[in-house]
């Protein structure tokens, strides 16, 4: 093939003369961590030469390594084979087989939202991930929904469904394998258990509601790799969030491979091993279990498990499967998860960093995905250096990274207004003290990221990587958070569900304080950085307010005595991190 300076270096890579073209050409690629290298295939070769220019300094460095890699191109030795997608046999079992013969076990009742499962004994021979096609149709009154079923391992297949309505159901299974062929049953959906409002929708374009009405305010924060840290750490991580204001946790499928996060997990996805090459066409069902009862132990403290299904950062090889190997994962996670109204779909953490993926591929996903999903569950994709076109009638809602170290939650406005969706920062940087950027910034500017997304209509999610001896950090591998932000969160938590509707639209502003709430009824002030001594007001004449002081880093309301209209003056201590509410009078 012909190599020009925009071919991702992922490509480069696949051809072994040509990988060792650019690591002569880079010699400190080669001691590279894997995790690098990794990030390092989503680049082209013009932008690797302006991140790098001065070091390499040679304006001839591009077309110099075109030359060389131009002399190796046809070399295709060790390009890999992409594996073909297995079609389910009608002949899996043979013709003496029952219909319907397999052992069944299903519960009598379920309540609304909940997992109802159907648990059937059957055939175990051949390859039953690929060999056995599985689904049931539950139908209620003229309802009727398909939910496709898995394999869990040692003859067990299961079906699971979240019920949406109460009262009589009934199912009929479906499958090439005779045994599990026209299982028939009912059962009957209760009124949901305490606590239990349903998955979340959007609500009123730009918010959040449970499916009960419940308002929901998303206040989310970020472990990737916390289900893959063992049983102890991971019970810290759930006691942790347990006396936390976080209701929305943002955690990978895979295991990552990252900076302070080099561990091996716990349990693979797949059958094999790293030194022996994985088994794509055969799920680990112990892996699943165990990423099912975290999001079920989410779902007990209220916590949305907002989880990504691919990402970069990955020395395993799960973010460079073949096209069929992505869709029979896809294909079997949302069979497995769908059922638990607690779970959100991320494509991906920063999709744009994963070099073998092209955007008919991420389209592709989201099809899969919703497809499988008939609980119709709120889905994006997370970006790194480009948005994902958030206008896709699929994407629910817009989950942002910042789109550089200081720009975040600023634009908030302008990106409602340009997608008309609920905007979620998922990323707008860490509190910690690290060396990177993205994961050094102070508890006050991160509670001041969230002021601001707030007043401007959208929701900030947070993260912690502060340094410590175990390199147990927070926005990776969960344990306790030590930072001074969460505290301040929850005070803004608060405050939003104390505002008219329990959220915050944004409000024509003045050039210098950006303003949300409801005109004439509630307005709130944030000045942020800003220190004033004082905030000259004018509001329409008739229309008393009571007004309260709110320091949002102290955590204090301060209410002035009497009412004001008109034109007013409020005083204020002259510091940062500062708001003030008026509200109407009664």
């Amino acid at each position: 093939m012909t190599y020009t300076e925009k071919t991702r270096i992922g490509i480069i890579f696949k051809n072994e003369a040509a990988r060792a073209v650019l690591f002569r050409r880079l010699p400190d690629w080669q001691a590279s961590p894997p995790h690098m290298l990794s990030l390092f295939k989503s680049l082209t070769l013009e932008k690797v030469y302006a991140f790098r220019q001065e070091q390499l300094g040679e304006p001839n460095w591009i077309a110099e390594t075109l030359a060389e890699l131009a002399a190796v191109a046809s070399d295709t030795s060790a390009m890999a084979e992409a594996d073909a997608e297995v079609a389910p046999s009608a002949e899996y079992e043979p013709a003496d087989v029952l219909d319907g013969s397999a052992a069944v076990q299903a519960p009598d009742e379920a309540e609304q939202w909940g997992v109802y499962e159907i648990e059937l004994k059957g055939p175990r021979h051949g390859n039953p991930f690929t060999d056995v096609e599985l689904a049931a149709e539950f139908s209620n009154g003229g309802k009727s929904v398909r939910m496709a079923g898995f394999y869990d391992g040692d003859g067990v297949y299961r079906i699971r469904f979240m019920p949406d309505a109460q009262g009589a159901w009934t199912y009929r299974t479906a499958s090439n394998a005779r045994s599990l062929n026209g299982i028939e049953g009912a059962f009957r959906v209760l009124p949901p258990s305490a606590g239990n409002h349903g998955p979340v929708r959007v609500k009123d374009t730009y918010h959040f509601a449970y499916e009960d009405g419940t308002s929901y305010i998303p206040v989310g924060t970020t472990c990737y790799a916390w289900t893959h840290q063992g049983e102890a750490l991971e019970a810290q991580t759930l006691e942790t969030l347990k006396a936390s204001p976080f209701n929305k946790m943002r955690m990978c499928v895979f295991p990552k491979s990252y900076l302070f996060n080099e561990n091996e997990p716990v349990y693979d996805p797949f059958e094999g091993s790293l030194a022996q090459g994985w088994d794509f066409t055969r799920f680990n069902p112990a892996f699943f279990r165990h990423l099912e009862n975290r999001i079920a132990d989410l779902g007990k403290l209220g916590i949305e498990a907002d989880l990504i299904l691919f990402h970069a950062y990955d020395r395993w090889g799960y973010s460079e499967m073949s096209p069929a190997a992505d869709d029979r994962y896809l294909r079997y996670v949302t069979a497995r998860l769908s059922a638990y109204r607690n779970v959100w779909w991320s494509l991906a953490n920063e999709y744009d960093l994963m070099w073998n993926k092209e955007p008919a591929d991420w389209e592709r996903f989201a099809e899969i995905v919703t497809t499988n999903d008939p609980a119709g569950h709120l889905i994006s994709n997370h970006n790194c250096f480009a948005f994902y076109d958030y206008s896709k009638p699929w994407v629910t809602h817009c989950s942002i990274q910042r789109v550089d170290v200081y720009k975040t939650s600023e634009a908030t406005t302008e990106w409602r207004e340009q997608w008309k969706k609920p905007i979620v920062i998922d990323e707008c940087a860490y509190e910690g003290d690290i060396d990177q950027g993205w994961g050094n910034i102070t508890g006050e500017e991160m509670t001041r990221r969230f002021w601001e997304g707030a007043v401007r209509g959208g929701y900030v999610g947070h993260g912690e990587t502060y340094l410590n001896p175990e390199e147990v950090l927070w926005w990776s591998k969960g344990g306790k958070l030590t930072g001074t932000s969460p505290d301040r969160i929850a005070f803004l938590r608060r405050i939003v569900e104390e505002s008219p509707g329990g959220v915050l639209n944004p409000l024509p502003s003045d050039w210098d304080v950006p303003c949300a709430g409801v005109k004439d009824e509630y307005y709130l002030y944030y000045f942020g950085f800003n220190q004033p001594r004082f905030r000259n007001f004018s509001r329409k004449p008739g229309t008393k307010y009571v007004v309260d002081v709110i320091d949002t880093w102290n955590m204090t309301v301060e209410r002035l005595e009497g009412t004001y209209e008109g034109a007013f003056r409020v005083e204020l201590p002259g510091k940062q991190f500062m708001a003030v509410r008026l509200t109407k009078a009664e």
